[in-house]
């Protein structure tokens, strides 16, 4: 069963533009969607320098990774607010988070949180990620830290066997 598409008073040369115009615009529109739901998720790295330095969008989400300073973990009486200072040993920036900490959270240990900047120019994260294991660090903020001149090795990717995968 065939369902063609038959505007009424067309010649069959106009049905073929229509039906081309028709697909080139469907096509135009489905791009420009997923161009626009690429461009409201797509969320970039900074450090707490960068982030100092005013490098960070104001109005939009991004991720800041570093250190979390030592001494600087304050739990609001509600239980959930917490405020703790993230540094990648040049600057500092203060961070803002109402939630539960990850169990591996801890001071002295890397983090990466995503959110906004708030009007204080403190961070208001929205999501706190924490290393997972004792030699891990996210790349992003190792290789931050070690610009800034924390000393820390940058790590090694994980060797991958002949076919490729882990």
């Amino acid at each position: 069963m065939t369902i063609a598409f038959k505007p009424p008073g067309l010649k069959p040369r106009h049905q073929r533009l229509v039906l081309v115009v028709l697909g080139v615009l469907g096509l135009g529109l489905a791009a420009w969607l997923v161009l626009s739901a690429f461009r409201q998720n797509l969320v970039f790295f900074f450090t707490p320098t960068q982030v100092v330095q005013g490098e960070a969008p104001p109005n939009r989400r991004f991720r800041i990774g570093g250190m979390v300073e030592a001494g600087s973990l304050q739990r609001e009486a509600d239980g959930l607010s917490h405020r703790f200072v993230v540094t990648d040993m040049a600057q500092r920036v203060a961070v803002r988070y109402k939630g539960l900490l990850p169990d591996l959270f801890q001071e002295g240990k890397g983090v990466v949180a995503q959110g906004r900047l708030g009007p204080d120019r403190s961070f208001v994260a929205d999501e706190v990620l924490a290393k997972h294991d004792e030699n891990y660090m996210p790349p992003e903020a190792a290789h931050a830290l070690q610009q800034a001149g924390a000393g820390l090795p940058v790590p090694k990717p994980a060797a991958t066997p002949a076919g490729g995968r882990p």
